[in-house]
C-alpha cells in the first residue's frame, strides 16, 4: 500500500504529528504479511487495505498517542493480552519502539503469524508468549493492553491480575463496555474514556492499578 496514502488516513488519529518514512514502510509491509496470512487464515474480518489502516493501525495508533505522548524512560513492559493479529501491540512497538513488549496469544496458528510479522519487520525488544494470561506471571507488567477479545468479561481480570500496583490497563472497547469494566475492577482508578477518532462507540479507557490492589 502506498506510504502517502497510510499517512493520510491515519493523520487523525495520530495528533497531526508525522509518521516517519520507516514507520509508514513498516506499516506497508505488515499490510502485506497480513493480507498473505488472512487468505488462509482468518485474522481479521477486515480485508481492505483502508480499512485495516484506520481501523486497526489508526485504533492502535490513537491509544499509543494517549499513553505514550513523550519518549519513554527506561524499558517500560507492556504486555498485549489476545494478540491475535498484532493489535494494539505491534502499533505501540511502531511507536514507542523503547518499550519492551510481550504479545500473549494461546492461538498456534496466530502466535507464528506475529512471529513471521517481527521477523519481517526486523524488530527487536519484544516476544511472543504463546499461551494464556493465567498462565503469564502476575503483577509483571507496567502496562497491559486488551482489545477485540473473546469473552470480555472473563478474560478482564485475568489481563487485570498481570498489572503491577500502580501499573496501567488499557482498554480498546465499545462504548457500552465502560462501566461493566469499572465495574470488573474495582481495585483501578479510570480515567474519562477516550473517543477515537472517526468511531461512534470505541473509546479508549485507561486505569491506574491502586498500590494495595492484588
Amino acid at each position: 500500500m502506498d506510504t502517502s496514502e497510510i499517512a493520510k488516513l491515519l493523520f487523525p488519529f495520530v495528533g497531526g504529528r508525522t509518521l516517519s518514512s520507516s514507520q509508514l514502510k513498516d506499516i506497508s509491509m505488515y499490510i502485506d504479511i497480513l493480507l498473505r496470512w488472512n487468505a488462509r487464515l482468518n485474522l481479521t474480518a477486515v480485508r481492505e487495505p483502508q480499512q485495516i489502516v484506520t481501523r486497526h493501525f489508526g485504533e492502535s495508533l490513537f491509544a499509543a498517542l494517549n499513553l505514550f505522548p513523550e519518549p519513554q524512560q527506561g524499558r517500560l513492559k507492556v504486555v498485549d493480552v489476545g494478540s491475535g493479529a498484532g493489535f494494539p501491540g505491534l502499533p505501540f512497538k511502531l511507536w514507542a519502539p523503547e518499550i519492551q513488549l510481550t504479545l500473549i496469544e494461546s492461538n498456534h496458528k496466530k502466535s507464528t503469524f506475529l512471529r513471521e510479522v517481527i521477523r519481517g519487520l526486523g524488530w527487536n525488544g519484544m516476544e511472543v508468549y504463546q499461551g494464556r494470561a493465567e498462565e503469564f506471571p502476575t503483577g509483571s507488567a507496567d502496562l497491559v493492553t486488551l482489545r477485540a477479545v473473546e469473552h470480555f468479561k472473563k478474560i478482564l481480570p485475568r489481563a487485570a491480575a498481570l498489572v503491577r500496583p500502580s501499573g496501567r490497563i488499557a482498554l480498546l472497547i465499545g462504548q457500552s463496555q465502560v462501566d461493566e469494566a469499572v465495574t470488573l475492577l474495582p481495585g483501578f482508578q479510570w480515567l474519562p474514556p477516550a473517543q477515537v477518532p472517526s468511531s461512534a462507540s470505541r473509546v479508549l479507557l485507561v486505569g491506574n492499578k491502586s498500590e494495595s490492589a492484588i
